[in-house]
């Protein structure tokens, strides 16, 4: 549920963006998918049961994960007749590579809750870190750096 709000998300705002409707600047939506890395990293850290909106703040995200992957498409300069079919092609396979993923991890997490509790706290506390150090990363690099580290 949570996969398929995001990319239902990212659907509407890459036609959005890649039709020319509507296009905040990179230099806006590039800091704030950083921004939405490190929130889902200190989520899975803190969350402590309660209602589960995982869905509705994948949605959130995923409208503004939908402009970064229309600056991807826009620079790869795809001609205009082929556009629907790129936005139909670029969705199915950002679907598809995000069920791969969720399917393999969570599959590893399954075998390892099962073998060990304590081993699959350890794994979240370290993938959650990795994940926060890796979005405040591109946060200050795409603020601070927008052209580049040399």
């Amino acid at each position: 549920m949570v996969v398929t709000s995001f990319t239902i998300a990212h659907s509407v705002t890459l036609s959005l963006a890649a039709l020319n409707i509507l296009t905040p600047p990179a230099r806006i939506i590039e800091p704030a998918i950083a921004l939405s890395i490190v929130y889902v990293g200190a989520d899975n850290l803190l969350a402590q049961g309660g209602r589960d909106v995982r869905a509705w703040i994948a949605f959130a995200f995923g409208f503004i994960h939908g402009f970064g992957f229309a600056n991807v498409l826009r620079e790869m300069d795809l001609p205009r007749r082929a556009l629907g079919w790129s936005l139909f092609s670029f969705n199915v396979g950002v679907e598809i590579g995000q069920l791969l993923v969720v399917v393999a991890v969570a599959s590893a997490f399954v075998v390892l809750r099962s073998r060990s509790e304590w081993a699959r706290r350890r794994l979240v506390l370290a993938g959650s870190v990795v994940v926060i150090v890796a979005g405040t990363f591109w946060f200050v690099q795409r603020v601070f750096f927008p052209g580049g580290i040399s």
